[in-house]
């Protein structure tokens, strides 16, 4: 830490424009992005700071949807102190307990449940969120590329013939189309394990949100339940869709006869999110160095299999994928 000077300017801002005098300071967190976290213990309180370099990271729309969520209801970080110029944020800090480390079979019901409430409030309250960009049909396909790009072409190192294109490229509109069919929300886009804390009052806390939209209203709930670090029956996912499906149905915001329709959009959207992810753990290795995250590709590409399986239309890329996977 001696040699690393955004740490050292970090600390003197604490100390020198905040006047706060910490007693200690160390890494709390980093995550797939190119912020960092420290935690530090100040006058008997634990508080957080992100370290989000101005050339690579932008503060401005975590500052802006941590302050929508938190009007809410929403358990979020609280924007205590902040200098952009430098890319330093002071934060509340909602603890170090990861949803990831406490869910078993004996806490899922419970955790997941608190975890359905913090959605069922993003969901229902879309007039803080205006400002949001749209999760639009281009955005769709250019995170679908991500998997040609990184996975199938860099990561694998299989060049595709033009049928093998034609199949993706066929594959990902029919995604991107049954994500637009969808009622469209405020999507927090990595509402997972990793990012849910678990804390005493107003459980879970959420973290990452900063790359919100507005998009399908099944893609959160995909993150939770197909969850790339930890997976759970089918049996299980269905009844916990089925749970939440029910919940929107009585709140107004989705039709009640639509149950079949709803784990289809479910089962739909989970592709396109899993491809995409196959695309960023595989750059997160290539370009960033960061090769922790291919341990996670086999469950990622588990669930693409998995889903491919169940429906007709995604039956083409399935076997490209089968074939692929086998021959690189």
């Amino acid at each position: 830490m001696q040699d690393d000077q955004r740490l050292i300017d970090l600390q003197q801002w604490l100390r020198d424009d905040l006047g706060i005098a910490f007693e200690t300071i160390a890494p709390a967190s980093c995550d797939a992005s190119f912020r960092r976290y420290f935690r530090i213990e100040h006058a008997g309180e634990s508080l957080i700071v992100m370290d989000a370099p101005p050339e690579k990271e932008d503060c401005e729309p975590f500052i802006n949807i941590a302050n929508a969520l938190l009007k809410t209801g929403l358990n979020v970080p609280r924007i205590l102190q902040q200098n952009l110029n430098f890319g330093f944020l002071l934060l509340s800090d909602l603890g170090s307990i990861q949803y990831l480390e406490q869910l078993n079979n004996e806490s899922a019901e419970r955790l997941y449940g608190d975890a359905f409430d913090a959605l069922l409030l993003m969901h229902r309250d879309n007039k803080n969120h205006a400002h949001l960009p749209p999760y639009d049909h281009a955005l769709l396909m250019k995170e679908m590329a991500l998997m040609r790009e990184w996975y199938v072409e860099k990561n694998l190192n299989i060049t595709l013939t033009t049928q093998q294109h034609t199949v993706l490229n066929i594959s990902f509109e029919l995604l991107a189309k049954s994500a637009l069919a969808q009622p469209q929300v405020l999507v927090h886009r990595d509402y997972h394990s990793r990012n849910l804390m678990v804390v005493e009052k107003g459980n879970p806390g959420v973290l990452d949100f900063q790359d919100a939209v507005i998009g399908a209203i099944t893609y959160d709930l995909v993150s939770l339940l197909k969850d790339c670090y930890i997976k759970w029956s089918r049996e299980q996912v269905l009844g916990w869709v089925s749970r939440y499906h029910q919940r929107l149905s009585e709140h107004g915001m989705i039709d009640n006869s639509s149950g079949a329709k709803f784990i289809k959009w479910f089962d739909f959207m989970g592709v396109q999110r899993h491809l995409k992810i196959l695309g960023i753990f595989s750059r997160l290795n290539i370009r960033d160095g960061k090769a922790g995250y291919l341990k996670d590709i086999p469950l990622t590409l588990a669930y693409v299999v998995e889903a491919c399986g169940l429906y007709d239309e995604l039956k083409p890329l399935g076997e490209l994928l089968d074939e692929i996977v086998t021959s690189g």
